[in-house]
């Protein structure tokens, strides 16, 4: 069974803690806000919309029901499907649940099979590939009554599961799974001063530049591995 997961948190950094989670399956949707004990920073709440009045009553993720249900589906019968799904395993970590099952990197997918999207956000891919045309019918489905909204655990988790019907009109579940392991390498970057530009280029007439990211501990992973490639030549 695959499972759609989203999660807000309290900011960015390794000492950061999940604040709201959403989880979609076949049947259900399940939306919480958690409380981890760390303080929501107004950065972070003028993302998310979460505030510390908003969780202060909440319970710790380990007693939440999002933890419960996925405790029970925590074998490799199940896949979790989420939008750069390393930063949501590594907070589960954090939390104290390691997943077990399969994993499924819509994000990466993405970048493997539509390499020429100017962006990789699921806001921009929501509207870029038209995403939003299904979202009605899929809320109605679930109960929704509820905007779907940008930053929102349930809406992200939402754009998730439509961008992975999406991508499933182009290559399979198997192949998914397999793109989600696997670096791509891409051409530009999509941030920074060089926004635009190609990566080989700047390796070639800028490599301090290209050096000082890869020493940058938040660098997307397959910035780095791009980076490292085009560096070798």
């Amino acid at each position: 069974m695959l499972i759609f997961l989203d999660l807000e948190t309290t900011g960015l950094e390794v000492s950061d803690k999940i604040c709201s989670i959403a989880l979609i399956d076949e049947s259900k949707a399940l939306y919480e806000l958690i409380n981890e004990g760390k303080k929501i920073p107004s950065e972070a709440s003028s993302i998310h919309h979460i505030t510390n009045e908003m969780i202060k009553d909440k319970s710790a993720f380990k007693v939440s029901k999002a933890f419960k249900y996925l405790q029970e589906h925590n074998n490799e019968e199940h896949t979790l499907v989420a939008h750069n799904i390393q930063f949501d395993l590594s907070m589960l970590k954090e939390a104290g649940f390691i997943w077990k099952g399969d994993i499924i990197d819509t994000l990466r997918v993405t970048k493997h099979i539509i390499a020429e999207c100017e962006l990789f956000n699921l806001q921009f891919l929501r509207y870029e590939l038209r995403l939003y045309k299904d979202e009605v019918l899929l809320a109605e489905k679930y109960g929704i009554k509820d905007a779907i909204v940008a930053h929102n655990a349930l809406g992200d988790a939402f754009v998730c599961f439509l961008l992975f019907m999406y991508l499933k009109e182009i290559v399979t579940e198997v192949e998914m799974k397999e793109l989600s392991f696997k670096h791509v390498l891409l051409e530009k970057f999509g941030f920074g001063k060089y926004k635009g530009r190609y990566i080989q280029e700047i390796c070639l007439n800028d490599s301090s530049y290209a050096m000082w990211l890869l020493n940058a501990a938040e660098i997307d992973e397959d910035i780095r591995y791009s980076i490292n490639y085009y560096l070798q030549g």
